[in-house]
């Protein structure tokens, strides 16, 4: 099991904690009506109690949970696969995810069973990080893993394109749609206690695989010598992604590139060391969340900017920046 934090992460920690903390009071407070702090703690039937605890508090949490699992599973698969561009969306876990999903709210199953969403979403991220492991091979290089990634990412893609096309009516077919580009906007905090101890679960098993995450730097010969059973750590941190990231796409929908932007922002601060940056990347990628999630409420639109949009505009010419740094390295 993984330690805890290097005392040398702790202001780096508390760094990022009192970061998250001041993003999610600016959440809370930012919306088109002004609601003071207070209704946070009213009497529920109140105008300010409603709009703090059922629509910006759900919100908030969400943002927390959601982001934090994304960043904390980046640098999880970062640190397995030891290459710098594997995240959950680049390898096909969000897409896949997303997918199961669809076929969820295609066939309306929700109506009849609340906890498909989740378990159809967790069951397509474990279904393309297996597929990953047996296309990219034992030891997979950076070339291997993308094409891999884009071919399940394409394969869930023109499944859901075929389940859009298919739908039975326009509307059907515009709220998968609009699902799909993801946001936390009219999330109830019913969705937040259905998709937490999902993303809890997934994030335990994520945290205690430090201590083999640093092993495997050394080589995988290295880290079975020094007793790790390489095979477990595989299937524990899929089984850990696909918990942390199935729930967070079932209720917001796919929201990409805060597992791979995160864990790079933080790596010089923790000494590249793969068991640091686990707890580091959580803190992170939940600040991260919020802040988009700020940034699409404030800028000046007619219709609010989905979240998955925005994090893609920020994180493609991030991705794009780092192919160019490991072909430079490489050169």
């Amino acid at each position: 099991m993984s330690g805890p934090p290097l005392l040398a992460d702790l202001p780096l920690l508390a760094g990022l904690a009192v970061l998250v903390a001041v993003l999610a009071g600016a959440s809370l407070m930012i919306g088109e009506v002004a609601v003071p702090m207070s209704g946070l703690f009213a009497d529920g039937n109140s105008t300010a109690a409603i709009i703090m605890q059922e629509i910006r508090l759900p919100r908030v949490l969400l943002a927390l949970a959601i982001g934090g699992t994304l960043g904390l599973a980046g640098a999880a698969l970062q640190g397995l696969l030891r290459n710098p561009l594997a995240e959950p969306g680049i390898i096909g876990a969000s897409s896949s995810a997303a997918l199961g999903a669809v076929i969820v709210l295609y066939f309306g199953l929700f109506n009849l069973f609340p906890l498909a969403l989740p378990l159809a979403a967790i069951a397509g991220a474990v279904i393309a990080i297996a597929l990953l492991f047996a296309l990219a091979g034992r030891d997979p290089s950076v070339l291997t893993l993308i094409l891999a990634g884009i071919a399940l990412s394409s394969l869930a893609g023109a499944l859901i394109s075929l389940a859009i096309n298919l739908s039975p009516d326009a509307l059907s077919a515009s709220e998968i749609v609009f699902w799909l580009l993801g946001s936390l906007k009219d999330r109830s905090m019913d969705q937040f206690f259905l998709s937490l101890p999902f993303m809890a679960a997934g994030a335990l098993l994520l945290l205690t695989t430090g201590r083999a995450l640093d092993a495997l730097t050394l080589g995988e010969d290295m880290a079975s010598t020094l007793g790790f059973d390489l095979k477990r750590v595989r299937v524990q941190l899929i089984a850990g992604t696909a918990l942390a990231v199935g729930p967070g796409v079932a209720v917001a929908g796919v929201v990409g590139f805060v597992g791979l932007v995160v864990p790079h922002l933080l790596r010089p601060f923790v000494g590249h060391e793969p068991r640091r940056l686990l707890l580091a990347s959580t803190f992170g990628g939940a600040a991260l969340l919020l802040a988009a999630d700020i940034g699409v409420r404030l800028i000046p639109t007619n219709v609010e900017m989905k979240l998955g949009v925005l994090t893609a505009l920020v994180g493609a010419p991030f991705f794009l920046f780092l192919i160019f740094k490991v072909r430079r390295s490489m050169a």
